[in-house]
């Protein structure tokens, strides 16, 4: 029985629907798929036009003659209420909702209509089964953090459960916790490893300094993908070493789903199929392969909240290799992050401040942008933008959730800034440890 795909179905998520129409996607030839591309940049454009004020709004009075006449969207852009970003017929019910991770700094909620996050879905299987690996039937041991709220906490493990994935919580990586990992390993058949590419690469250091190779406890394991963060070449020769299987580079967003994925001749294929992606200079302009620039992303089937032109905060390069049907992603920018070291020999994949933005996130937008500092052992920094200073009730709020999923005994400073300093190219770095 497929029970991911069941309960999409049973959540009125038309999975089929969206299966014909990717497979339909697949049948255009090369020398066509240019102009389907085109048809559905213009597609989505006039829908939002015609029927989301939100868009209209942003749009203005600015004459829209060519596509580069569409002004980037960001992320502050979308920093206001959910509910005034939906498109007409649409609300919170009958779509898919969402927050943003806040790993760029910069939180927010979006929406998807439903057969654009089934299409989202029906995506991941296709490009996991390059690999031999079936969402439907392959077991994942997952390696991210959870919720530690009870009725948030309850809700991510029956969706593990009904998805196939055991959870491996990353928010600590001491080496007690390395061994309860490990000899969970030994007792189960995961298929895969998926999740945060820190955690997993301080899992395989782990392995290592006991000179062990996960594949030969776990025969069964077949692949391993890394997200979220950046993989750096040294670190993945390291992961295969100690895992014994290949490693895989994901690159996604939960605002639009997948947007790359290194497939077995390891060409870092960009997702053409729901999503339009571009490489933009600072004047926005579009690059051709081989320059170096912004990531833009239009999501193609998303009518219930617009996601056109999105500048996600990242630097990336274009393939020269690549062609309108099967663009590749030669190089990308973004998404590093540290580990916290707490005085207890605690080790804290930096994002974890993922779980302690969750209670920053407030669907007014207050909040535009932060990032956490770690200054010592025992002390943590918290930079933000905010039209106000965070009340004694909110700064406790933020310290409790720290505690939660840091650790004990911690002070958190708050600094309220004008604005956050950034790196060369642009991007906010969410969390950062200044501890040797």
């Amino acid at each position: 029985m497929d029970w991911f795909k069941l309960s999409l179905q049973l959540n009125k998520f038309p999975v089929n629907r969206a299966r014909k129409m990717l497979d339909e996607i697949d049948q255009i030839p090369v020398n066509q798929y240019q102009n389907f591309i085109e048809t559905k940049k213009k597609e989505i454009v006039d829908y939002h036009l015609n029927n989301n004020n939100f868009y209209k709004g942003f749009i203005g009075d600015r004459s829209i003659e060519n596509w580069e006449d569409i002004p980037i969207m960001s992320k502050t852009n979308l920093q206001q209420p959910l509910e005034q970003r939906l498109s007409d017929g649409f609300n919170l019910k009958n779509s898919y909702i969402g927050k943003t991770s806040g790993s760029s700094g910069h939180p927010f909620s979006f929406a998807k209509d439903k057969l654009c996050h089934a299409m989202a879905w029906e995506g991941f299987n296709d490009h996991y089964n390059w690999h031999g690996i079936d969402l439907n039937k392959s077991l994942q041991a997952r390696f991210y953090g959870i919720p530690l709220d009870f009725y948030g906490n309850l809700q991510e493990r029956i969706k593990d459960r009904i998805s196939l994935r055991r959870r491996f919580s990353i928010f600590d990586l001491s080496e007690m916790k390395l061994q309860n990992f490990l000899d969970r390993f030994k007792k189960s058949k995961f298929d895969y490893l998926n999740g945060y590419t820190s955690a997993i690469l301080l899992f395989s250091k782990f392995l290592k300094k006991k000179e062990i190779v996960l594949k030969e406890i776990c025969p069964s394991l077949k692949l391993c993908i890394v997200t979220s963060e950046r993989l750096f070449d040294k670190d993945k020769k390291i992961i295969e070493e100690a895992i014994g299987v290949p490693v895989v580079n994901e690159y996604g967003a939960s605002e639009v789903g997948l947007i790359a994925f290194e497939n077995p001749e390891e060409e870092w294929c960009l997702n053409s199929r729901d999503l339009f992606i571009e490489i933009v200079d600072k004047n926005n302009k579009t690059l051709p392969p081989g320059e170096e620039g912004k990531v833009v992303i239009t999501s193609l089937f998303n009518k219930a909240h617009p996601i056109i032109r999105y500048a996600i905060g990242d630097i990336g390069v274009l393939s020269k290799k690549s062609t309108p049907k099967k663009p590749i992603l030669e190089s990308l920018i973004g998404r590093t992050s540290d580990v916290a070291k707490l005085a207890d020999g605690k080790i804290v994949p930096g994002l974890t401040f993922y779980y302690v933005t969750k209670t920053i996130i407030d669907d007014t937008g207050n909040t535009k942008e932060f990032v956490v500092t770690q200054t010592k052992m025992d002390s943590f920094e918290i930079e933000y933008v905010r039209d106000t200073e965070f009340n004694t009730e909110e700064t406790t709020k933020i310290a409790e959730a720290v505690e939660k999923y840091v650790g004990k005994n911690l002070k958190v400073n708050f600094k309220r800034k004008q604005s956050l300093t950034r790196s060369k190219s642009g991007k906010l770095k969410q969390f950062t440890s200044l501890i040797d």
